[in-house]
């Protein structure tokens, strides 16, 4: 393989076009595959289109055929960060740091993340003690300040503040800024906090079209008022996967902690088949309306693609998968076309809760572009409720609602009824989440790690100026379906 056709690709990737570099690292892996450049080419154009799982399955191949090659342990460990396979993730990039790789630099940074993220402090405080060479770098004070937070909280929010002031790169200023909003709002400086993710948001965001996200929502009432489901099913019953069916921050990490305990179901995270799902019925002129001219044999071929995937994530002897992704509210007749029988558990939280904790968050910004501001959060709310939970029995999708303020007050009766829809009984274990040896990938990955609480619930107060009387519908309707 040419040193060329590498660089190519490179390009193409620097140059945020990951579908061309993937066509072109694809015409390569045809030619030479047993070239392990070649597999490593695909992943990181796979993880630059956000295809973790494929990214997976090229480096399972790059491994076999160059199981010590630093390159490949590089984005190996990165993957398995994403995938939540945090021992093993920092086994792989420990090693990278550690040698003389071009690539140890960065292999210590995304080290410090797992470490972070998998709540080993220690760990991240021995690393950040190391003597390295690349202490000038505003990230390397940016893992320090994380790794001596709980210390000294004032020193590493100046250092938050400051990266997110002056680091070149805009990931890592946003990255910083959300970390210092977060100490800001514990140390119950709340205007300060809120005024810093304004900032942050303004300074790292990208244009968003909130008419675009908004359309497809609308589209789905619309053909549901007509008189529910336009379309059979034409696949085969799914009989195991549930799946979550909500906003972020609304309490989905602690229900996938909770059922993930559960000796028959594994957590699978934020899956991201549900999103190729879309993508692949819009390319195919198969979505909205179009589901009604969806073959069995085009069904079957997606809900296999989907499924084989997830079933990879799954743990050993678990005979249910439950996935966390954010999305599946926006592709419920997709979800009901290509994987019917998917128990659907929609959780809902206070709008003003959810909402703040949105927009103090982290998010990719052009993703989720909508979380920069309470207005757009308060829309896609609007056109959430506009068809949920209707619209999940008007497809035949079975399901059940939890509201996250009686999932914490009353965890037993909650639990227990998603695990009936499953045909399985509550067990003890379900109810003691924070002793999951399984790390969460979210920003709720620190909250999980403590038993079932209350904290959470009346955020919004601390932040009461910020919510107009445009707030009152969204929470009048939370509370009446509560009761």
């Amino acid at each position: 393989m040419s040193a060329g056709t590498i660089a190519e690709i490179e390009q193409l990737l620097n140059a945020g076009r990951a579908a061309d570099a993937l066509h072109a690292a694809e015409r390569m892996r045809a030619k030479t595959r047993r070239n392990v450049l070649a597999w490593l080419c695909v992943a990181q154009a796979h993880a630059a289109m956000g295809n973790v799982d494929a990214a997976d399955r090229a480096l399972d191949t790059a491994f076999a055929l160059a199981p010590a090659d630093d390159r490949v342990r590089f984005m190996g460990g990165r993957i398995d960060q994403q995938l939540g396979r945090m021992d093993r993730s920092a086994e792989r990039l420990r090693a990278v740091a550690r040698g003389r790789s071009p690539d140890a630099r960065e292999a210590w940074m995304a080290l410090c993340d797992t470490l972070y993220i998998a709540n080993r402090i220690q760990e991240l405080r021995d690393e950040v003690a190391r003597p390295v060479s690349w202490s000038d770098d505003l990230r390397y004070a940016f893992h320090a300040a994380r790794a001596h937070a709980s210390a000294d909280p004032e020193r590493s929010l100046a250092t938050f503040i400051q990266v997110a002031t002056e680091a070149p790169w805009p990931a890592v200023r946003r990255l910083a800024g959300f970390d210092a909003v977060r100490m800001l709002d514990k140390a119950g400086r709340y205007q300060e906090a809120f005024a810093l993710a304004q900032r942050v948001h303004a300074d790292t965001g990208a244009p968003f079209d909130l008419e675009g996200a908004l359309g497809p929502l609308r589209m789905q009432r619309e053909l549901l008022a007509k008189g529910g489901r336009w379309f059979e099913p034409q696949a085969d019953r799914v009989e195991d996967l549930a799946m979550v069916i909500a906003m972020p921050r609304s309490g989905t990490t602690l229900v996938e902690q909770m059922l993930d305990r559960h000796p028959a179901i594994s957590g699978i995270g934020e899956y991201e088949g549900t999103r190729l799902l879309g993508d692949a019925l819009t390319s195919a002129l198969r979505d909205g309306k179009g589901l009604a001219r969806l073959t069995r044999v085009e069904a079957n071929d997606l809900q296999r693609e989907f499924l084989n995937d997830a079933r990879r994530r799954k743990r050993p002897g678990a005979s249910w998968m439950f996935d966390k992704n954010l999305r599946g509210w926006r592709h419920l007749p997709a979800i009901a076309a290509v994987l019917p029988g998917t128990r659907c558990i929609t959780v809902l939280r206070d709008p003003r809760d959810t909402a703040i904790s949105i927009l103090l968050s982290y998010f990719h910004p052009i993703n989720n572009g909508w979380t920069a501001s309470l207005e757009s959060i308060r829309q896609l709310m609007e056109a959430r409720d506009a068809i949920l939970p209707d619209a999940l029995a008007a497809l035949g999708l079975p399901h059940e609602v939890v509201y996250y303020e009686d999932l914490v007050d009353a965890p037993a009766e909650n639990a227990a009824r998603c695990l009936r829809m499953m045909g399985l009984e509550l067990t003890d274990e379900v109810l003691r989440p924070e002793e999951n040896t399984r790390v969460a990938f979210t920003l709720s990955h620190a909250q999980v790690q403590s038993p079932i609480n209350r904290s959470s619930i009346g955020r919004w107060r601390n932040y009461q100026w910020a919510f107009g009387p445009e707030w009152d519908p969204l929470v009048a309707r939370h509370e009446s379906r509560r009761q």
